[in-house]
């Protein structure tokens, strides 16, 4: 059995220690890495307990309640942040991908800890695949938010409109890597395409309005 509080709390513990020696912008980098780590935890609990709460069993959570929880849960700490502070919108899509960064790491520690390493295949199809997903979600908020951060009656609309289709997307990716055979290689290889079409076309676009 894992214990995921465990890992949790070894993995945090020097990111905390980091946090408290530095400032300024290294400071928020981490703070968002151990935010992400704090929605993956708290997204398998909420998400085990909708489970129990519906009688789903372990695929039909992947496929129906994880996108949902786990997207709302990594955004959260950015909502916080934009609740209580006033930051530059470049920030905020940057440290949107950061918090990703940190969501996505965790679970896949969690994973290969519960389901093993020993095969490098699949360990880099895990770290390669799912990661690069987290990281796509991250991207379609973070790109949205730089064009309607300057308008506030898209804000809340918009924000939402992304955050469904970082969901929709997310709930893709599990359906296409729950299969096996070609179905299981198109999932794998969508994310890592589309954060090198993503990148590229953020890169236009900052500097064609500089962001």
């Amino acid at each position: 059995m894992t214990y995921i509080e465990n890992i949790y709390a070894c993995l945090a513990a020097p990111l905390l220690i980091a946090i408290i020696c530095l400032k300024g912008k290294p400071r928020t980098s981490l703070m968002f890495i151990l935010g992400g780590m704090t929605a993956c935890l708290l997204s398998s609990y909420i998400s085990s307990f909708f489970a129990v709460m519906t009688g789903a069993d372990a695929l039909g959570a992947s496929l129906e309640i994880s996108p949902v929880v786990e997207e709302l849960m990594k955004i959260a700490p950015i909502i916080f942040w934009l609740m209580v502070y006033e930051p530059h919108k470049m920030e905020v899509s940057i440290e949107i991908v950061i918090t990703a960064v940190g969501f996505a790491t965790f679970e896949n520690v969690c994973y290969l800890t519960s389901n093993g390493a020993a095969s490098l295949r699949h360990t880099i199809i895990r770290g390669f695949g799912t990661g690069a997903m987290h990281i796509v979600c991250g991207l379609i908020i973070a790109f949205g938010l730089l064009y309607l951060w300057d308008r506030l009656y898209l804000r809340v609309t918009g924000t939402l409109g992304l955050v469904a289709a970082a969901i929709t997307y997310h709930a893709v990716y599990n359906i296409l890597v729950s299969q096996t055979g070609a179905a299981f290689v198109i999932g794998c290889l969508i994310p890592m395409i589309s954060v090198v079409l993503m990148l590229l076309l953020i890169r236009t676009r900052i500097e064609r309005y500089h962001f």
